[in-house]
């Protein structure tokens, strides 16, 4: 398998307190041809207004997005609408709408895929809720999206990124609940899956097809008393290999299963970044 099928492409967060256009700049001098839009908001921000927040506005105009992206020849794979699916309903929390707005706004830019998850409880009542109450509050909350995906033709991907979806019973229960096979899918997090108490190869078990997206981070040994307690973290300090999780043969693995789909490096660094990619077309040649 060579790079034109194995997308390797960057989060778009590749320097702080920079602008989106300059994230853009770094994955084209780093050679990549494929990003992701990764941090996003309702409306209008200071920081993005004044040049020193990577964000794009779910308000934005696509055009303006699309020529951005044009402007370095690179190619948008997904956009990021990792919500607040536990906590109650606020105008102050990233949920159902701007779910739908990430939804709306990837159809207007020719992106196919949505990636979203639950993260965790940052309030009492959430912390409190039973595994069943959890469970309906994400089933609730995705509701209108996994429609708004389907009228518009929008993959919508469950990534490993909290208490239920960083294990394969917790991720069934919910692509279960969910239901809507052809429309809703999953992002392998490598990190995220492994760090939460999961088995990323065990992911690739259960879901096989069902994968169309990978995120890629390895974590270092230090993490591994965190593991199960821990559920996701941004990004990976070292390149891939040089950790615990196992990222060559869960590579191996994918490709065995037939995953032909794009994936994002989360690594931290331009070197590690150029490392990472490296070992990534070795393992798929």
């Amino acid at each position: 398998m060579d790079d034109e099928i194995m997308k390797i492409g960057c989060f778009a967060l590749m320097e702080p307190f920079t602008p989106m256009r300059r994230q853009f700049e770094v994955i084209r001098e780093l050679g990549f041809d494929y990003a992701d839009l990764t941090d996003n908001h309702d409306g209008s921000t200071l920081g993005a207004e004044y040049g020193f927040a990577a964000s794009f506005s779910l308000d934005e105009h696509p055009a303006t997005i699309r020529e951005m992206v044009a402007e370095f020849g690179l190619t948008l794979t997904s956009v990021c609408a990792h919500g607040n699916l536990l906590d109650p309903a606020s105008p102050s929390r990233y949920g159902t709408m701007e779910i739908i707005k990430a939804i709306r706004l990837a159809h207007h830019l020719g992106v196919q895929q949505v990636i979203t998850t639950e993260g965790d409880p940052k309030t009492g009542f959430a912390e409190g809720l039973s595994r069943e109450e959890k469970l309906f509050s994400i089933r609730e909350k995705l509701h209108e999206p996994v429609r708004w995906a389907r009228e518009l033709g929008i993959d919508l991907l469950l990534e490993p990124h909290g208490e239920l979806t960083d294990t394969v019973e917790g991720m069934s229960a919910i692509l279960e609940a969910l239901g809507n096979e052809d429309v809703v899918g999953v992002n392998l997090d490598t990190g995220n899956s492994w760090l939460g108490g999961g088995e990323p190869m065990e992911f690739i078990k259960a879901f096989g097809p069902r994968i169309k997206h990978v995120h890629w981070k390895d974590m270092e040994e230090e993490w591994v008393p965190k593991r199960g307690t821990k559920f996701g973290c941004g990004m990976g300090m070292i390149p891939l290999g040089d950790g615990v999780v196992g990222i060559r043969a869960i590579v191996e693995s994918l490709l065995e299963s037939g995953f032909d789909g794009p994936t994002t490096l989360e690594v931290a660094g331009p070197e590690n970044v150029r490392k990472s990619a490296e070992r990534l077309r070795e393992w798929s040649s």
